[in-house]
C-alpha cells in the first residue's frame, strides 16, 4: 500500500518516494517483496500517483485509489489485480521500509493459504497501536487504543499493519467491509473479525525486530529509520572484518563489497556500487560513488571519487576528486586538490598537487607538476592529451590538447604547449623574461 498523502511530512514529495538509505522507502519495500519469488506484485497508489508509478516502472502493477478512504479502501482497488490461482496475499505498507525478506517470507507462510496471519510485535510501550486479543494461541480481534479497556492496554503485542491472508478469503472479506465509523473509512483489520466469524483461523507471525516494522510518518521518524537502518549495515560489515572507526559515523547508500583488513574512518559516504580491495584504507570525510578500489590503496581524507578505479598501492588525497571515466594504475599518486576527468594514468604516475588531467591517457612513471592543466575544451569538443612514459611535465603548464608529449620528454614549467613533443626532447613555451634596471612601482596619490 503506497497510496497515503503523509501530510506530516511537509513536502511535495509523495511520502513514499522519500529516500532511506539511497533508495525511496517504496523502493526497500519491493526489494524485500522481490526476495519472495512473488508471481505478482501489486502496488496501490494515490498521493503523486503519477510520480509513485513512473518510480515503480515494469517492477510492479499500479492501480490507483481514488480517494482514500481508508486501508480496507485500497486493498479493495487492488482485488481485480489479484489472481484466484495465488493461494497466498501478501499486504505490505509501502512505508515500512525495512521489512526483511525473511520476516515477510515467514509471515506469508504462517498464512499458508489457510490462515489469516497479522505481523505483530511485543513493545516495551504499546501507547497508540491496536492491541492483539489472543484466546490461546488463536487471535480473536485487534482493539485500537483509544477502545481498549485497562486491562486490553496491559497488552504488549501490537499489530504491525501488515498481514498475510487466504487471496479467495480476503476478496470475499473486503468486499463486505463498511464504513460505519466517525471517520467514514474502510478499515482492512475489520476482516479479522469476519475469519473468527467465518471459522477461519487468525495467528499472529511475531517480528523479530522493532526496526523492520517501524513507518515513516514524519522527517524526525525518517532520520530516525535512517541512522537504524545505517548501523544495521555498519554492524554487517564489521562482522564481516571491516574495521569501521565509528558505526554511528558511517553512511552506505548502495551496495558495499570489502575484502579483508579493510578500514573506513568516520563520516564517509558510499554511494551506487563501491568495491574496496583486500587492506584499502579510506580516510575520514571521504565521498565514493560507483567505484572500485583495489588492494592496499589508501585514500586519504576529503576525498570525491565518482564512477572511477583506483588501482593496487595507490595513494588518492587528501581533497582530490577523481571523475567519472578516471582509472589508475598501481602505486599512481593523485595528491592534494588534484581533479581527474575521463583519465588514465597508468602505473607508479603522479601528480602530487593543485593539478588537473582530463581526457588524458598518461604513461609510467609520469611526473605531472603543480598547477598544471590539459586544456582538452576548445568551446564546442573535448580533445586528449597523451603522455608518454617518464614524462616530466614541470610546474604551472598548459597541454593544449590535442596534443601528444612523447616517452621521456620534459616540459619546462610555465609552458604552454599546442605542438606534439618528440621523445626525449625538452619543451620549452614561454615568454622571455626581461629585466628593467633602477624601476619604480607606482606610488598612491598623497590624500587631501
Amino acid at each position: 500500500m503506497a497510496a497515503g498523502k503523509g501530510t506530516r511530512m511537509k513536502s511535495t514529495l509523495p511520502k513514499v518516494l522519500h529516500r532511506l538509505g539511497g533508495r525511496s522507502l517504496l523502493q526497500h519495500v519491493l526489494d524485500a517483496a522481490a526476495g519472495l519469488g512473488d508471481k505478482r506484485t501489486v502496488v496501490i497508489v494515490g498521493h503523486g500517483a503519477e510520480a509513485v508509478t513512473a518510480a515503480v516502472g515494469a517492477a510492479a502493477t499500479c492501480v490507483l485509489q481514488q480517494p482514500q478512504l481508508g486501508t480496507g479502501h485500497a486493498v479493495q482497488q487492488a482485488v481485480p489485480a489479484l489472481d484466484d490461482a495465488n493461494a497466498t496475499t501478501l499486504i505490505l505498507n509501502g512505508d515500512v521500509p525495512l521489512i526483511r525478506t525473511e520476516t515477510a517470507a515467514a509471515l506469508a507462510a504462517a498464512c499458508g493459504g489457510q490462515r489469516l496471519a497479522l505481523l505483530t510485535i511485543s513493545l516495551p510501550d504499546p501507547t497508540g497501536y491496536g492491541r492483539i486479543v489472543r484466546d490461546g494461541d488463536m487471535v480473536q480481534g485487534i482493539v485500537e487504543h483509544k477502545d481498549a479497556t485497562p486491562a486490553q492496554r496491559g497488552i504488549t503485542e501490537v499489530y504491525t499493519g501488515m498481514m498475510a491472508a487466504p487471496t479467495a478469503a480476503l476478496k470475499r472479506w473486503v468486499a463486505a467491509l463498511k464504513n460505519e465509523n466517525a471517520q467514514r473509512e474502510y478499515y482492512l483489520t475489520d476482516i479479522v473479525a469476519m475469519a473468527v466469524a467465518d471459522g477461519v483461523p487468525v495467528v499472529a507471525s511475531p517480528a523479530p525486530d522493532e526496526t523492520e516494522v517501524l513507518g515513516v510518518n514524519s522527517p524526525l521518524q525518517l532520520a530516525d529509520l535512517e541512522r537504524r537502518f545505517q548501523r544495521r549495515q555498519a554492524e554487517t560489515l564489521m562482522e564481516a572484518g571491516v574495521r569501521l572507526a565509528d558505526p554511528a559515523r558511517f553512511d552506505q547508500r548502495g551496495t558495499l563489497a570489502c575484502g579483508s583488513d579493510v578500514e573506513i574512518d568516520v563520516n564517509c559516504i558510499f554511494e551506487g556500487r563501491v568495491e574496496l580491495g583486500d587492506g584499502a584504507r579510506i580516510g575520514a570525510n571521504c565521498v565514493i560513488r560507483d567505484a572500485r578500489i583495489a588492494a592496499g590503496a589508501v585514500i586519504h581524507p576529503f576525498t570525491h571519487i565518482e564512477g572511477a578505479s583506483v588501482g593496487a598501492g595507490a595513494l588518492v588525497g587528501p581533497f582530490a576528486r577523481l571523475r567519472p571515466g578516471a582509472v589508475l594504475g598501481a602505486e599512481v599518486h593523485i595528491g592534494n586538490f588534484v581533479e581527474v576527468k575521463n583519465s588514465t594514468l597508468a602505473d607508479g604516475a603522479k601528480a602530487n598537487h593543485l593539478a588537473y588531467l582530463g581526457d588524458a591517457t598518461v604513461g609510467e612513471r609520469v611526473n605531472y607538476g603543480a598547477g598544471s592543466i590539459t586544456a582538452n575544451y576548445d568551446g564546442a569538443n573535448k580533445h586528449r592529451t597523451v603522455i608518454g612514459a617518464d614524462v616530466h611535465v614541470g610546474s604551472n603548464c598548459v597541454l593544449v590538447a590535442p596534443v601528444a608529449i612523447g616517452a621521456g620528454a620534459t616540459i619546462g614549467g610555465g609552458s604552454t604547449i599546442t605542438k606534439d613533443v618528440a621523445p626525449g626532447s625538452l619543451a620549452v613555451g614561454r615568454g622571455r623574461q626581461a629585466a628593467i634596471a633602477d624601476w619604480s612601482r607606482p606610488k598612491k596619490a598623497p590624500k587631501g
